[in-house]
């Protein structure tokens, strides 16, 4: 019995060959047999005609929120040094009046509003600490 369902099976395949031998020319034989790639129609874009009711959408601007100063600040509480454009550079942790504390910003020294006097205030408990060592 198996030898009888191998030989049937090799049969099927042998006139399935042979099928799409006589079915598709020599151009189509070294392509794939179901379904040949050249007769896919190309695609066309569809026309306003076609479609009278479709309006054209416009993107909408991307948000940008301009703050010019951020505002009042409350107290100065860290400093670090980074490195931009190659140039080493001290940025400071603001907290300023109006905001809650997970909004404190990094500012530069010429961004801080008021910023010499809040430097001072900054770095003086720093002197203090080092003179009474």
């Amino acid at each position: 019995m198996w030898k009888r369902a191998c030989d049937t099976a090799a049969k099927c395949i042998a006139e399935a060959k042979e099928y799409n031998k006589q079915r598709l020319t020599e151009e189509f034989c070294r392509k794939h047999p179901e379904f040949p790639v050249s007769l896919v129609k190309p695609y066309f874009q569809t026309g306003e005609e076609k479609f009278p009711s479709r309006k054209k959408t416009t993107t909408p601007p991307d948000i940008v929120k301009v703050e010019d100063s951020p505002g009042p600040v409350k107290k100065i509480i860290k400093a670090r040094n980074i490195r931009l454009n190659g140039k080493t550079q001290r940025q400071y942790l603001v907290r300023l009046k109006t905001q809650k504390a997970y909004k404190d910003k990094l500012l530069t020294e010429d961004t801080i509003p008021d910023g010499n006097l809040h430097l001072r205030r900054f770095r003086a408990p720093k002197k203090t600490e080092k003179s009474h060592q």
